[in-house]
């Protein structure tokens, strides 16, 4: 793959957003290189993780790109807004979790499933068969332990040359940064959950 773009006009300009006007382009077109496919994770303790991740699912169904999204935590009882808008749009969606840890009545199963999980992904990366593949939380069981960051970062940077992968959860390892193109954090500066409101319904899911 070739290397990727330096950061987009839209990043430079929102660098200089505190700044005076640009009066002048902040790059070169001739400099710029193309990217085969490109890494992006999405982490931090922000609202905003899939939200984004989704919609970056949106932009590849526009282009008719094959579309798919592995759910590492929430299982196929959640009936989210997002699962049912992207399966009538064509994106295959998996729900491999059982959802929330402190929730779980079987942990070892839980563990069991977010393995069967990987594997999975594994093999729906390395088939060449979409354009877009979102491992969506997918950072929770590598930070506990059930799934090896070293094996998910060198499946990514091993993929084929097509295709895109989203990674998004909190504290993501540090090993799947290394080898990402764009790696953006959400910070949170204030969330319902402060102050006891619970997950809204065509908001947080």
């Amino acid at each position: 793959m070739t290397n990727p773009e330096p950061n987009s006009p839209e990043q430079n300009v929102a660098d200089s957003a505190d700044s005076e006007p640009l009066d002048e382009r902040p790059y070169q077109q001739a400099e710029l290189s193309s990217a085969d496919s490109l890494v992006l994770v999405n982490t931090g303790h922000g609202k905003g993780k899939s939200t984004a991740a989704f919609g970056t699912v949106l932009r590849a169904v526009a282009l008719e790109w094959p579309v798919a999204v592995i759910q590492y935590l929430k299982s196929g009882n959640w009936n989210t807004g997002e699962e049912k808008v992207c399966r009538g749009l064509g994106v295959e969606w998996f729900s491999a979790g059982d959802g929330f840890s402190w929730e779980s009545s079987d942990l070892d199963e839980s563990q069991a499933k977010a393995v069967a999980a990987w594997e999975f992904s594994r093999r729906l990366v390395a088939d060449d068969q979409h354009r877009l593949v979102v491992l969506d939380e997918i950072s929770y069981p590598m930070s506990w332990g059930w799934i090896d960051p070293v094996d998910v970062a060198a499946t990514v940077a091993n993929r084929p040359a097509k295709v895109n992968v989203i990674l998004t959860g909190r504290d993501m390892a540090q090993e799947v940064v290394d080898i990402a193109d764009t790696v953006t954090e959400m910070v949170k500066v204030k969330h319902p959950f402060d102050n006891q409101v619970r997950a809204k319904k065509g908001i947080d899911f």
